[in-house]
């Protein structure tokens, strides 16, 4: 059973920094590919940024040059590290992966980016 969770999220200024983790079970981390997707009320949950098993990444252009995925395999953890977060980066944030065509998701964890 494939199991993800989480952590990192919080209240933060504008142009401020948070790093976002997901500890993932009952994969073989190291050949999944992960990702990290945020949603807003009353609007469809939107990819934000992964990361392949080779360690190719790709980013929402949203979010380009401000955040940065990685994973560090033997650890089983994904991180998404957020710097220059402005107010429409407020979101619930979810961790991502897909074993066999079926996906699954981590509880979330609210970022909020507010003075």
């Amino acid at each position: 059973q494939v199991q993800l969770v989480e952590s990192g999220g919080g209240l933060v200024q504008p142009g401020g920094s948070l790093r976002l983790s997901c500890a993932a079970s009952g994969i073989i981390f190291s050949r999944n590919a992960m990702g990290w997707y945020r949603q807003v009320p009353g609007k469809q949950r939107e990819l934000v940024a992964a990361i392949g098993s080779g360690g190719i990444t790709n980013y929402a252009d949203s979010v380009k040059g401000r955040f940065t995925i990685s994973r560090d395999n033997a650890k089983k953890m994904v991180y998404l590290q957020m710097n220059g977060l402005k107010p429409e980066d407020t979101a619930v944030y979810y961790c991502n992966t897909r074993l066999r065509g079926a996906d699954s998701w981590g509880q979330g964890t609210q970022v909020t980016v507010s003075s």
